[in-house]
């Protein structure tokens, strides 16, 4: 392992806070990380003074102490275990941001082929599990279907679900990487009709997905090597984000000792909401909102106004106050894929390069530091690539999976881990007495 440094305290590194109510001042530690903004611990506040925190989506609060993924907003930087996210994406290939991810280095060749083939011969899906996914309706979103099947393999790989065992829990981990993509691409197609594609044990993760995806009985699948690589990239891209809501959620039910088949199902629906991993597909629906080419100009002037309810969909982030450092890697996929495939010329497609255009130029958003972010050109690879905008979302979780699981894992191991319980700032009713039904007005 590389050298690391957990959270330390000076001698002298103490805030102080003065209740003006009653003149008592209370001193809290103040914690230096490896990188990032100073910590005030306020672990013993409520037993010092009474007292909770107040913040709502926990903007200002460190919920945990992590060596994973680190990013600086303000300077546009985004780091897997102190590696940038552009070198591992020109460089590496995910089975490899996999390992680094879950055990905090990159392997050596030997170390490699040994993670890969484990990872490999998990891939298929219990049996049974075939009669899991019929008992779904044709239309069910496959987000749902992930939800379930992937909530449901608790009940058929019973040797991996003891948390306590250090064994099984690895097993939980290669399987959960390994099966997701196996379960995405059977929910896409039990959702169009077609018969389910097994995983072939000489593909690469992203080949197999492919494969999986778009190959058919009838004739012979032909891997395109610049997709296959476009989507290696996809999945290192959002393979982790630090502690955003879906991690946050698997860390909170993992909190609790559930298994990590049931801590992942809860990633997936938490990240199954439009403001987190749909974000992409809204980017799709507002260009087909915008339509033309020609009402790019008018729609940009409908974001800036104020009291216009449109806005551009793909711009800016809550974390990144700079360009996305994913964003700068898909720009370039996105090219790559649309030059291979032939659809430069596509009018969408047209549409959306022009309103990068003027997003990039435009001096509101420049001030403003709105730049397309990875979601904007995510949803464009993905559509011509082929996949339906209901699969977007489910892509995300086949590469998050990953960071869940390390995150998990992490959290796990942790020995100053305890059951999440946030706190509340309480606005009801006071304490009131029953009133008998017969005397309510």
């Amino acid at each position: 392992m590389s050298d690391q440094k957990t959270a330390t305290q000076g001698a002298a590194d103490t805030v102080t806070l003065v209740d003006n109510k009653t003149g008592k001042s209370y001193e809290f530690p103040v914690l230096d990380g490896t990188e990032g903004p100073r910590v005030i611990d306020i672990g013993k506040l409520y037993a010092q003074t009474g007292m909770f925190t107040f913040d709502p989506g926990y903007t200002s609060t460190g919920s945990c102490e992590s060596q994973i993924t680190y990013i600086d907003g303000d300077k546009g930087v985004l780091l897997h275990r102190g590696y940038p996210i552009k070198e591992l994406a020109d460089k590496s290939d995910f089975m490899e941001v996999c390992y680094l991810l879950l055990y905090g280095d990159l392997p050596n060749a030997a170390t490699k082929a040994k993670f890969e083939k484990a990872i490999t011969y998990h891939t298929m899906l219990h049996e049974q599990l075939i009669n899991f996914f019929r008992g779904f309706r044709r239309d069910a979103h496959p987000m749902a279907v992930m939800c379930g099947a992937v909530g449901a393999l608790s009940a058929f790989y019973h040797d991996s679900t003891d948390i306590r065992d250090e064994r099984q829990r690895m097993i939980a981990s290669h399987r959960l990487i390994a099966k997701m993509p196996t379960i995405a691409a059977m929910a896409y197609k039990y959702s169009i009709g077609q018969p389910f594609v097994y995983p072939r044990n000489e593909l690469s993760y992203a080949e197999n997905f492919l494969h999986m995806m778009f190959a058919v009985p009838a004739e012979e699948y032909k891997i395109n090597p610049v997709l296959a690589k476009a989507m290696d990239r996809i999945f290192i891209l959002h393979a982790d984000h630090e502690q955003n809501a879906s991690t946050s959620t698997v860390r909170l039910a993992g909190s609790s000792g559930a298994n990590p088949f049931a801590c992942i199902a809860a990633g997936i629906a938490s990240l199954w909401g439009p403001a987190h991993g749909g974000a992409n597909e809204a980017v799709l629906n507002m260009l087909g909102e915008i339509g033309t080419k020609d009402r790019v100009a008018e729609f940009v002037a409908r974001a800036k106004d104020k009291d216009d309810p449109f806005r551009l969909m793909g711009f800016g982030h809550r974390v990144y106050k700079n360009y996305d450092p994913r964003a700068t890697v898909m720009r370039q996929t996105c090219y790559e894929v649309l030059e291979e495939l032939g659809v430069e010329n596509e009018p969408l497609l047209d549409l959306a390069m022009e309103l990068e255009r003027i997003a990039l130029e435009d001096d509101y958003f420049v001030e403003r530091k709105l730049y397309p972010n990875v979601d904007f050109y995510s949803g464009i690879i993905l559509r011509a690539m082929g996949f339906p905008t209901s699969m977007f979302t489910v892509l995300f979780a086949v590469a998050r999976t990953v960071g869940w699981i390390a995150q998990w894992k992490e959290m796990i191991e942790d020995p100053s881990q305890r059951i999440g319980r946030p706190r509340q700032l309480y606005t009801g009713q006071n304490q009131r007495s029953y009133t008998p039904l017969d005397q309510r007005g």
